[in-house]
């Protein structure tokens, strides 16, 4: 299952990761986007989302590792995938048929929000 990953870009942004290569997506308090690191597999594709500024979907990246030992400080390991050729900003996410029903805009403060396939496919025009 994929999952679009939000982080303010002036502490932590897409570019960040790109220089990093990988990095450990920590630090999250929120119980729902706890369970969703914690439910994160090897190999499952990323949304970098910028929240505050911006307010767009900028990159991709990929589960490389997740420690769950500790359920209230779940350790997933993401490495940088590519920039979105056309990032896909928060109003045409809302727009979009595919959001109609997306956790993304009922739950509009979960930093970590699984994605269905066709979301992926379409922040990422594949």
């Amino acid at each position: 299952m994929p999952y679009l990953l939000k982080s303010e870009p002036d502490t932590y942004s897409f570019a960040d990761l790109e220089r990093d290569g990988e990095t450990t997506w920590d630090g999250i308090s929120n119980p729902q986007a706890l369970l969703n690191l914690r439910s994160m597999k090897k190999g499952e594709k990323l949304i970098i989302y910028h929240s505050g500024k911006g307010k767009e979907a900028v990159g991709t990246a990929t589960v490389v590792s997740v420690d769950a030992t500790n359920p209230r400080d779940p350790k997933v390991r993401i490495k940088a995938g590519k920039p979105i050729k056309q990032p896909r900003t928060l109003a045409e996410m809302r727009d979009a048929s595919v959001f109609k029903d997306s956790i993304l805009f009922r739950q509009f403060r979960l930093s970590v929000v699984p994605l269905t396939d066709a979301q992926y496919d379409w922040l990422t025009g594949s």
